[in-house]
């Protein structure tokens, strides 16, 4: 007879900490390695009182500003991407993607890209794969345009000659940054072919995936055949100008919304003849730089990325001096940015809870056969 102690059946559920410890283990040790790096380079983390001397301390201010209005546009475009899969309220959308923006930030290992789909499908008739094709599809949109901004900013700007083979202390050549960009530019662009591919060549896509899948097992080639297909529902905006256009309005919005603000932020901060084509290079190595998986809050890969981007264009002094608190001032306000705004979604989201209708009532789903609800997805 089986013990109460020893059936797993009557074993309580596992905490947090218990389900994630790896993920937290080795993003902590991630930071930490990335943070001893920088300390050993000579690149500060917390920068001395003497590198804010220049500071004009009302570009903060208007560095957040910035900050408030391209995350309305981050977080306001996916709307767009969802709208032909269900209807979804742009409060909803909003307030789940300020959420999201943060549980990213703060989660071990980007983890919290999960977030967001979800939620969402709590809060309209839309299902969970579908809203995660949107996310990937925004996510290769989004990094196409970063990559691009980042190719076109190294073309039109004037880098140190000969470009210098350290940054800091750091045996890393600044010549790193524009290699990487033409890498992941090429990246992105096989990214959003096979996107394309996917959408319009369904039945390819999905007989792809079980003969290459297949060969290691057919039940797994057969379920990861049938997500395939799901996500590929999320990608109806593809083909819909009328979707599609006021998305990349929207996303260009945004993207030249924080390149003029860090280059608000640069200037305000002292960095001499600071531009905005050197703002779009910071904007992209940092962009590029948190895209790996790192420690929480992008500590670590966030300040190297921006030294890296700096070091293309200012001598050593500079770097360590008004680069290091400009470094320093763009992170702490992105980061005290996101949890702001995550309060703030997770109030919206609360208000709205408390003046809906029963959750569980039908809602009819634009596009699809028949109507779902929230426990039923």
């Amino acid at each position: 007879m089986t013990s109460p102690a020893a059936d797993p059946l009557s074993a309580p559920p596992r905490g947090f900490l218990q389900r994630h410890a790896f993920k937290i283990a080795a993003s902590l040790l991630l930071g930490s390695g990335l943070a001893w790096l920088l300390a050993r380079g000579g690149l500060p983390i917390l920068p001395p009182a003497e590198a804010f001397a220049s500071l004009r301390p009302w570009t903060v201010w208007a560095y957040v500003a910035s900050l408030i209005l391209l995350h309305v546009f981050r977080a306001a475009r996916w709307r767009h991407l969802l709208r032909p899969l269900g209807e979804v309220s742009l409060r909803n959308t909003i307030a789940v993607s300020w959420i999201a923006f943060a549980a990213i930030l703060l989660s071990p290992l980007r983890t919290g890209e999960v977030v967001r789909p979800y939620l969402i499908t709590r809060r309209s008739s839309i299902r969970l794969w579908e809203a995660t094709g949107t996310v990937g599809a925004e996510r290769i949109l989004d990094g196409l345009v970063i990559s691009l901004l980042l190719f076109v900013a190294l073309q039109l700007s004037t880098p140190l000659s000969p470009l210098p083979d350290h940054v800091g202390e750091l045996a890393v050549p600044a010549s790193a940054v524009p290699q990487a960009a033409y890498g992941v530019l090429a990246l992105f662009a096989v990214c959003f072919a096979l996107m394309a591919i996917f959408f319009w060549h369904r039945d390819f896509a999905r007989r792809a995936t079980r003969a290459l899948v297949g060969l290691v097992s057919i039940s797994l080639a057969e379920r990861l055949a049938s997500i395939v297909e799901r996500v590929a529902d999320g990608l109806r905006f593809l083909p819909s100008a009328r979707r599609l256009a006021p998305f990349l309005v929207e996303t260009a919005l945004y993207w030249g919304i924080n390149a003029t603000g860090v280059w608000l932020l640069g200037w305000g901060a002292g960095l001499p003849g600071f531009s905005l084509t050197h703002a779009c290079v910071v904007v992209g190595c940092i962009g590029i730089g948190i895209l790996v998986p790192a420690g929480p809050g992008y500590f670590g890969a966030f300040q190297l990325s921006g030294y890296m981007a700096l070091a293309i264009f200012f001598p050593e002094p500079l770097i360590k001096g008004p680069g290091a608190a400009f470094v320093f001032l763009l992170y702490t306000t992105q980061v005290g940015w996101h949890i702001a705004a995550a309060i703030l979604g997770l109030l919206l989201t609360a208000e709205g809870r408390a003046s809906a209708p029963e959750p569980d009532v039908l809602v009819p789903s634009s596009g699809h056969a028949g109507s779902t609800t929230a426990r039923e997805r």
